[in-house]
């Protein structure tokens, strides 16, 4: 192997201009073929992925060329191109392990903001405070410029000796180091043009003197990963367009940038789709409310189709959707986390509540384009054969990345679609790969798939693959071949004729290839798109002529009128296409011809005419799109998007006011829709219609993302009035009442919580948005956006509804006697403290009876004393608790309280015991130390549950005795690891199961169900944890959580097993006993390996990340707990 340092010249990173700097370098790698295959046969051996028959699979380079792919690119020439990053351990966050940062990392608006946080969280004075970041610059502070250090790369790699393996790789271009700086992942390689994402910024690259290392390098758009949030949903998908323009997307951590023309783009809480001209120019968001969707792909006809992962909500799955221009798919990333954690705030959650992920369904949200259907689970790379690639069985064919962290359960999988009104409809799929962890896919020149491969697990590891995924030789298409050649070929030297050949050949790379020849061809080039355009025999070669004659009339707007020809063509297709990209650049001239299209029988026709007119922001249309609208009786949700942006884009607010009392609904709910893009107040003018779900939409518009605040006033006087009451409506009206914020919106809330008439849920929600009307909570009530610091007069409300919430308490509901109990705390009101005395002596609800123990504490009763007297002898262990909490504040005598607080240790329930052990760490110092050293020596000698362990630990910690401290060493580990189960023993007993449950289905740091489920809940990347309880013990439950990778469960692992005659066998474990073990390999039969013959045994490392540096030990312990109650294999 050599390894070259070529010192010259490169550029320096996160410039917009090309400045040169001296000291940088040139680095290539390379191999010899024996030293290739070598590495490649021991790799090829331990890999046994399983494919459908008529795919094979080879190795095209080994791990010491490609380490950790991420987004690949194959150029024309069969060079590869592949992104990886050093900064994913240290330098690039994930909002899972920064719990803290949640409130802070939701409310920036720019990368600025993020910025800004960086270097005030991460400044050299909170060093200390930071010891879980690396000092990677070594100057003895843990700050922000360690984050500036670790790079990103692009590195390409190539064939040089063709013999089907790669051997050499240079480094095209590294850095991106800046201290806000993201992972890289968007890659597209296009003629002389490089494009690299990486946020904040998307580059073009190009490498000038042709040594494969970019020497110039811009930045064609700024403000991307706006948002800390999940890793991995950085900027991705760059892919070029049949109209010339560079594609990319950024998942939820959003975009907010001002473009070359000085336009401002705001989509901070959102993923979008973003074009532009290759140089920047003429740039603008394509689509939005995007979550993750990787990579997109276009098909023969210019359709952009992707997957959105989910947001590993409990029941959730991801979304196959269909992306146009303006559409909203839906999401946002305050929907994520922020407002869950709150304890001022609720957990309604909009995009699970409101049924947002799922395919449309009646009373879902009218603003956003719904999902093909839910499919498979990570999607990360993804492919549309173009039309020569593998074989002719899979033309026409998406190819999707399945990535779930596990080999076992990840790979590449196959489907098609059909038509459906304006949109698609699912027709058939397969996997076509299974047992490997794929990430990036690219089309090579020679028409195979080529596949990176991540290998295992989600953290990077500087190791990986590529691998060319391809049909059988006797089944591949037989034009790959030619293909291969013409892709190579250079179409200046093609003469104008045969261009125009080539807009007719199978494959669209070729024919998109020869577009682009033609455009820059000029009036020679137009003559021949209008000659294929005439004629009939190639649709798509008609199809490519529409593309390439709006390329030519973004620039010169007199080529249109070559369009306008076909829209009244008997194939709808063209008629389809014509219109759509007469629109795209804006072709006003065509409008009128337009118009009519909006009534052809084609629905595809009749959305992309909608759309044009839109872009054109053509007046004359209003009344054609309302005819549409009615038309379509909401019955095609794309074509309903399509005429709704049309009329927001012709921006009369006061016809679209108008038209509230249009005798259709599918008109006025259009017009809501209009409105709400238009962020106008006249959308309040719907609040009276008849019909509820345009009532809904209208509260969507008004509440939730940016707001119309103007009309958050009528909205609230909704509240009381309305005889509507779904959830998502009343919620939204709760809240512009809580936003308006002044005395008449109180009055309203109070009323509507004392309504018996009113649902129940809601009064509560009236209640609770009434008890933290002081301080309301800083994220939105609904949809969890950051709304900022509200703070008001104490004394006015507790005047306002003091005498309400006392007389709520005697409520028949109990959920309201504990809203108002808790109100009652909260607003610290007087003069209710014998009624709540009664609720927390008599009432039949030990919720409700904790609640009013609660709320008479933080009500600083002054009748706490008998309170608590009350709550310690309950007969509900949750309230028993309550009261213990409490025992520590009252006047009391130390020892008369130690006495109380040992007898409880003694025989209380597990839940009372930790209570009562951390109320005596906070006795003086005489009464604690003697308990505290009686009861580390009774867990020694077994004398008490070691569920008690934590909290002695806090105890201990708590009372500031240094001798206990020593003492309580003995009951920890000789050194803290977070990685050992030796660390975690405490976690084994005392937990709380309830608790438990909630972080495995809800906490959005552990995940558990994104992977696991639990009967049908869940994902599949991991077991079912049905039974799991009945299967393994407390210490095996623990472990699995700790040391995932020490055993692995049937069907979910690889392993390698070394026996003693001297062979390796290897495969899915799939059965384990005490005496033997199965493993399957593909096309095989399953081995069944006696235990006795085995010498070694490697267990492929887990895909599920360790819960020690993840979760608290209090928390792990309650999941324990969970788990072990999971001893029936049905649906808990």
């Amino acid at each position: 192997m050599k390894v070259i340092w070529i010192f010259g010249l490169a550029l320096l990173m996160f410039s917009c201009t090309s400045e040169k700097s001296a000291d940088s370098k040139i680095i290539t790698r390379s191999y010899s073929k024996a030293e290739v295959d070598s590495m490649a046969a021991q790799i090829i051996g331990q890999v046994k992925p399983e494919m459908t028959p008529d795919f094979e699979i080879d190795l095209w380079a080994v791990d010491s060329l490609s380490r950790d792919p991420i987004g690949i690119d194959m150029d024309n020439f069969g060079r590869l191109y592949y992104t990886r990053t050093d900064r994913q351990a240290n330098s690039e966050f994930d909002i899972r392990g920064h719990r803290d940062w949640e409130t802070d990392a939701i409310r920036f608006q720019t990368v600025e903001d993020r910025r800004e946080f960086i270097h005030k969280e991460l400044s050299k004075e909170n060093s200390d405070k930071n010891d879980w970041l690396d000092d990677v610059n070594g100057d003895g502070f843990r700050d922000w410029k360690d984050l500036t250090i670790e790079k990103n790369q692009l590195i390409r790699l190539e064939d040089k000796d063709n013999d089907g393996r790669a051997d050499y790789s240079v480094v095209v271009s590294e850095g991106y180091n800046d201290e806000i700086s993201d992972v890289t992942g968007a890659i597209a390689v296009e003629e002389d043009n490089i494009f690299l994402g990486v946020g904040p910024d998307m580059w073009r690259l190009k490498d000038k003197n042709g040594d494969g290392v970019a020497d110039e390098q811009e930045s064609i758009a700024h403000g991307f990963n706006v948002h800390i949030g999940f890793s991995g949903h950085g900027m991705s998908g760059a892919i070029m367009g049949p109209d010339g323009k560079i594609y990319w997307g950024i998942g939820d951590p959003g975009f907010n940038g001002v473009d070359k023309e000085g336009k401002k783009h705001d989509y901070a809480n959102m993923g979008v789709i973003v074009r532009s001209n290759p140089d920047g120019s003429d740039f603008e968001v394509y689509a939005s409310g995007l979550r993750n969707t990787h990579e997109f792909v276009f098909d023969q006809y210019g359709n952009i189709i992707s997957e959105d992962n989910d947001g590993d909500h409990r029941g959730e799955s991801e979304r196959l959707v269909y992306i146009t221009y303006g559409s909203d798919s839906g999401w946002r990333i305050n929907w994520q986390f922020g407002k869950y954690r709150d304890p001022k705030n609720n957990t309604y959650k909009v995009w699970m509540d409101e049924k947002m992920f799922t395919p449309r369904w009646d009373k879902q949200a009218a603003y956003i384009t719904p999902c093909i259907r839910n499919y498979v689970n990570g999607p990360t790379g993804m492919l549309y054969n173009p039309g020569t690639a593998l074989s002719e069985k899979y033309n026409n064919t998406f190819f999707l990345v399945e990535f779930v962290g596990n080999p076992a359960n990840s790979g590449i999988h196959a489907f098609k679609l059909k038509p459906k009104g304006a949109t698609f409809d699912f027709d058939s799929d397969e996997k076509v790969l299974s047992n490997f962890l794929p990430t990036g896919l690219s089309w090579g020149p020679d028409g195979a798939m080529y596949v990176g491969d991540w290998v295992n697990g989600w953290n990077s590891k500087n190791q990986g693959r590529i691998w060319k995924f391809d049909v059988h030789e006797a089944l591949r298409n037989p034009l790959r071949k030619k293909t291969n050649e013409l892709l190579k070929a250079d179409f200046s030297k093609v003469d104008l004729q045969t261009l125009g050949e080539y807009l007719t050949y199978e494959d669209m790379r070729v024919r998109q290839k020869a577009q682009f020849e033609l455009v820059k061809r000029g009036d020679e080039g137009m003559s021949e798109f209008k000659k294929y355009l005439s004629q009939g025999e190639s649709q798509l070669a008609r199809i490519h002529s529409i593309w390439g004659i709006a390329q030519m009339a973004r620039s010169q707007k007199d080529k249109a009128s070559g369009l306008t020809t076909v829209l009244t063509d008997a194939d709808e297709e063209i008629r389809a296409q014509a219109v759509k990209w007469l629109g795209d650049i804006r072709y006003a001239e065509a409008a009128p011809s337009i118009i009519p299209m909006l009534k052809d029988s084609s629905a595809r026709v009749r959305f992309f005419a909608a759309e044009a007119l839109g872009r054109m922001e053509h007046a004359p249309a209003f009344e054609g799109l309302v005819e549409l609208l009615a038309s379509n009786n909401d019955e095609d949700a794309y074509i309903r998007h399509a005429a709704s942006l049309a009329l927001a884009s012709i921006k009369d607010a006061t016809k679209l006011g108008a038209l509230s009392k249009h005798p259709s609904s599918s008109v006025r709910m259009g017009a809501v829709l209009a409105l709400r893009r238009m962020q106008h107040k006249s959308v309040a003018s719907f609040l009276n219609d008849a019909n509820e779900d345009i009532v809904t939409e209208v509260a969507r518009a008004i509440n939730d993302d940016h707001s119309i605040v103007d009309a958050l006033d009528d909205l609230a006087a909704l509240l009381g009035k309305t005889s509507f009451s779904n959830e998502a409506l009343i919620r939204r009206v709760i809240n512009a009442n809580n936003r308006v914020g002044d005395d008449a919106s109180v009055a309203r809330l109070i009323a509507y919580a004392k309504d018996k008439s009113r649902p129940e849920a809601m009064r509560v929600e009236a209640l609770a948005t009434l008890s933290v009307w002081a301080e309301p909570s800083v994220f939105d009530r609904v949809d969890g956006r950051y709304r900022g610091v509200i703070t008001r007069d104490l004394a006015n409300i507790q005047k306002a509804i003091q005498n309400d919430v006392i007389a709520l308490l005697s409520d028949v509901s109990p959920a309201l006697r504990k809203a108002a109990s808790l109100a009652y705390g909260d607003l610290q009101l007087k003069g209710g403290d014998d009624k709540m005395l009664v609720l927390l002596a008599k009432d039949k609800d030990a919720a409700v009876r904790g609640a009013a123990f609660t709320g008479l504490v933080k009500a600083k009763s002054e009748k706490i004393q008998d309170a608590v007297t009350m709550a310690i002898n309950d007969k509900d262990a949750e309230v028993r608790s309550l009261g213990l909490e409490q025992v520590t504040s009252l006047p009391i005598d130390a020892t008369v309280m130690q006495s109380l607080l040992e007898k409880v240790v003694e025989n209380g329930s597990i839940q009372e015991q930790q209570t009562a052990i951390l109320g005596l760490g906070k006795l003086p110092a005489a009464q604690a130390q003697a308990s505290l050293e009686k009861y580390i020596a009774a867990v020694q000698s077994g004398g008490i549950s070691k569920g008690l362990l934590i909290e002695l630990q806090e105890a201990v910690d708590t009372s500031g005795i240094d001798a206990l401290k020593e003492k309580v060493k003995m009951l920890k580990p000789a050194e803290e690891n977070l990685t050992s189960i030796a660390n975690f023993e405490d976690c084994l007993e005392g937990g709380n199961a309830e608790r438990g449950r909630n972080i495995m289905y809800r906490n959005q740091t552990a995940q558990c169900v994104r992977c696991h489920a639990v009967g049908d809940y869940g994902g599949n990347a991991g077991p079912n944890l049905s039974g799991v309880g009945g299967r393994l013990s407390r210490m095996e439950l623990l472990q699995s959580l700790i040391e995932p990778s020490a055993v692995i469960a049937p069907g979910f692992g690889y392993v390698s097993l070394d026996l003693k005659d001297g062979s390796s066998v290897g495969g899915i474990m799939v059965n384990e006993d005490q005496k033997t073990i199965t493993l399957r390999e593909a096309g095989k039969d399953d081995m069944v390996i006696q235990k006795e013959n085995i010498i070694d045994r490697t267990n492929g490392a887990s895909s599920m990340p360790t819960m020690g540096p993840i979760l608290s030990k209090r928390e792990i312990r309650d999941i324990v707990a969970a788990l072990a109650e999971l001893q029936q294999s049905e649906l808990e």
